[in-house]
């Protein structure tokens, strides 16, 4: 299940997209226009700053703002950023493989199996999906 930090980062990046003259926008307005909670909100936006997708500008008229065009800013990246890994158990994951414990033979888990399907679904329409494709016109 999506988490809500998740969610709600998308819808905010979505809106910050949205916006036609690419200005900083405060927490504040993100944060009534999409009914999130504003502190949660903060420390959201603060996870995407800190790994280059959002700037910040402080004092009057200072808020966040996209660093790249929404058309550069690929699915794939936002979720390993909110969610953290795309793959549902860590044998098939591409960036943060570990071994189960539990699991003798990775080749015959059926477990495993399934999840590769999983994982490489995602994995395709996260590829395929930018920030600007969730951008209603």
């Amino acid at each position: 299940m999506l988490s809500k930090k998740t969610k709600y980062g998308l819808k905010a990046l979505t809106f910050l997209a949205a916006q036609k003259d690419k200005q900083p926008v405060q927490i504040a307005e993100i944060s009534k226009q999409e009914n999130i909670s504003q502190k949660f909100l903060e420390s959201i936006l603060l996870s995407l700053r800190k790994t280059g997708i959002l700037g910040s500008k402080k004092g009057k008229g200072g808020g966040y703002y996209l660093i790249k065009e929404p058309k550069e800013i690929l699915m794939t990246d936002v979720m390993r950023i909110l969610e953290g890994p795309i793959a549902l158990v860590p044998c098939v994951s591409l960036n943060f493989y570990e071994k189960c414990v539990d699991c003798p033979d990775e080749k015959t888990c059926s477990v495993n199996k399934l999840m590769l399907k999983v994982r490489d679904a995602n994995l395709a329409v996260y590829r395929n999906t930018t920030l600007a494709d969730l951008v209603v016109s």
